[in-house]
């Protein structure tokens, strides 16, 4: 019985913390912090007494206020500063210490409305945005950081509904009709070749305990990307389901421990827990990590066989950072890695995944870190280890004779983007993946380096989205496996989502980028990670010795004089494509040149 291995012991805070502890058999130990019921308490609040008291020593203490006005009563004035000073100068544990001083009489005890003012100030209206997830206040109607509006229907038509307007009944009709045009004439199309692994019931997972702010990964992220593919007539239209089904045991044990999987198992048992304070689950999540893994195996072993031609698996909980032992940032199981083990069961023998989110795949290098038949390719956020997970350095190559078959490309700082990113796959990724001749390729295509990301603070956009998937679409025979990680901005993610699945049904990514002019950073990291990878894969031998004679021209060229100036203001970046954006560039010092003086009010003017 549940009941029998759940304990509850009350926080400071009222909450009550679930622990699951041994009882005969051992069960795991990663679930922390479960809960169970409503949180919060009946502490009353103590507060000072606000009535100055008088008398003397043989009559009752009166309230001053309670006394009517046509009673004469001699106050002492020093008597009064002398008893204020003492509660001015009364720390709050000092009241704590002395109720008694602030005693009052029963009636004034029962009388609260003096502090009902400061309960409302307490209470300041605010309201979340759908998009990021950014609180705002109640009177704003557009989100202060990305500028969407309040009632904006992301979630009903995706990226399609304009971010700045409210739902309007003519774009209803509009974006209605687009979507039954673009249904009626897929629909047609015979034999579809993409498929899409997506199942309804992966949105019940989600976090059930209120916090004071929302969690980045919620169900929106798939309702939005499924709306903005609904209504581009993608799907349902020119992509067909599959079959959802659950991953069985025996399947996950190829990837994680055995105490790993019953931990996911026995949180269905309880309302709330969770394995790091930022990895939620309820009592459905088990399943829908299950549905998840199932549906990325199966996408896998179809396009591995040729029943498709390639996939995008749609689904939650994220797993890229779910390793052996242990469920964390935001991941229960590695859907990748449990891709990759599907193909090779299928008959595949040799593995590419490679990895896009913002976020470092600790999960994923460290289940294959040893094996060389899978290939891991991660591009991240790294900043020297600062950046979560903090792992997926450069010289972080595998091990145990499997060296040079894990290859990161730390990205030294945020801001990076297309430029970057293409670069890196021209130098870096599509060498290697040649060199290694995959039977399949699995994309872990996390969103959050997209432009507009509140955890990513990067720059790409949904053409380099695009481009990269165009890139990879031939390095395996077009057998193409996408599954999504993470990405928290809707429109990003919706729109992001959107190319790579048009790039799968035979599109054209939009742009294309024959010659990128990467950052001076990105450069650097480029180079870096050559240096150490050409001593597994010689195929970069040459592009390194070309790159680094050019680096120091290219930096010559790239290097511009600094003015000496104060240390200043740094905006935050997400400033950058929301209202704030003059704010931002102002901010930035990118304005200087294109700011004259209005010589009728002496006003700064901005020629764009």
């Amino acid at each position: 019985m549940v009941s029998e291995i759940l304990q509850q012991s009350h926080l400071v805070d009222g909450e009550a913390e679930v622990n699951l502890q041994k009882q005969g058999n051992e069960l795991p130990s990663q679930i922390l912090n479960g809960r169970h019921g409503k949180s919060g308490s009946d502490r009353s609040s103590v507060r000072p007494s606000l009535d100055y008291n008088c008398g003397d020593d043989n009559t009752g203490i009166a309230s001053y206020r309670d006394v009517p006005s046509s009673v004469n009563i001699d106050i002492q004035p020093d008597t009064l500063r002398k008893k204020a000073r003492q509660q001015r100068e009364m720390t709050f544990q000092d009241m704590c210490n002395n109720l008694d001083i602030f005693e009052d009489d029963d009636e004034d005890d029962d009388d609260d409305s003096d502090w009902e003012p400061l309960q409302k100030l307490r209470e300041i209206m605010k309201w979340f945005c759908t998009n990021c997830t950014m609180a705002n206040l109640d009177v704003a109607v557009h989100c202060d950081s990305c500028g969407e509006h309040r009632e904006s229907g992301i979630l009903k038509h995706g990226f399609f509904a304009p971010s700045f307007l409210h739902e309007s009944t003519l774009l209803e009709a509009e974006l209605e009709t687009r979507t039954d045009k673009g249904m009626v004439s897929q629909v047609s199309t015979s034999n579809s070749s993409t498929a899409i692994g997506f199942d309804e019931r992966m949105l019940l997972h989600s976090e059930v305990e209120m916090k004071s702010h929302p969690h980045p990964e919620r169900p929106d992220r798939l309702r939005a990307i499924a709306a903005s593919l609904a209504t581009a007539g993608i799907f349902p239209g020119r992509c067909y389901p599959i079959p959802a089904r659950e991953i069985t045991k025996e399947e996950l044990e190829m990837v994680h421990s055995a105490e790993n999987i019953q931990a996911v198992e026995v949180s269905s048992n309880v309302i709330s827990c969770y394995f790091t304070p930022d990895t939620y689950a309820n009592k459905h999540s088990a399943q829908a990590a299950r549905l998840a893994a199932g549906l990325c195996a199966d996408l896998a072993s179809e396009v591995f066989s040729g029943r498709a031609k390639n996939g995008f698996a749609l689904v939650r909980p994220p797993g890229h950072h779910a390793g052996v032992k242990q469920a964390m940032g935001f991941c229960l199981h590695n859907n990748a890695a449990v891709s990759a083990l599907a193909a090779q069961a299928a008959g595949a023998k040799k593995v590419l995944i490679v990895d896009w989110d913002v976020h470092h795949g600790n999960g994923t290098q460290e289940i294959f870190e040893q094996n060389k038949s899978v290939l891991y390719i991660s591009l991240h956020r790294h900043e020297f280890g600062r950046f979560y997970p903090g792992t997926g350095a450069a010289d972080e190559v595998g091990t145990m004779g499997a060296e040079g078959y894990c290859v990161n490309v730390p990205w030294s700082q945020s801001g990076v983007g297309d430029n970057d990113y293409i670069f890196a796959f021209k130098q870096v990724v599509l060498p290697i993946a040649s060199a290694f001749a995959p039977d399949l390729t699995i994309i872990s295509a996390g969103f959050d380096a997209a432009r507009g990301d509140p955890l990513g603070m990067c720059d790409v956009t949904p053409a380099g989205y695009a481009q990269m998937t165009y890139l990879l679409n031939i390095v395996s025979g077009g057998k193409l496996l996408v599954i999504l990680e993470g990405g928290y901005n809707l429109r990003s993610i919706s729109s992001s989502a959107t190319a790579v699945i048009k790039v799968l049904l035979g599109e054209s990514p939009g742009c294309d980028l024959d010659d990128p002019l990467p950052s001076r950073a990105g450069m650097k990291t480029v180079l870096d990670v050559l240096a150490i990878q050409k001593n597994f894969w010689p195929v970069l031998e040459s592009s390194f010795s070309q790159l680094q004679s050019q680096y120091e021209i290219y930096t010559t060229q790239r290097r511009k004089p600094r003015k000496k100036r104060g240390r200043g203001v740094v905006p935050p970046l997400c400033w950058r494509w929301s209202r704030k954006r003059l704010l931002y560039h102002l901010l930035k010092g990118q304005l200087r040149d294109s700011l004259d003086i209005c010589s009728s009010c002496y006003c700064l003017v901005a020629h764009f």
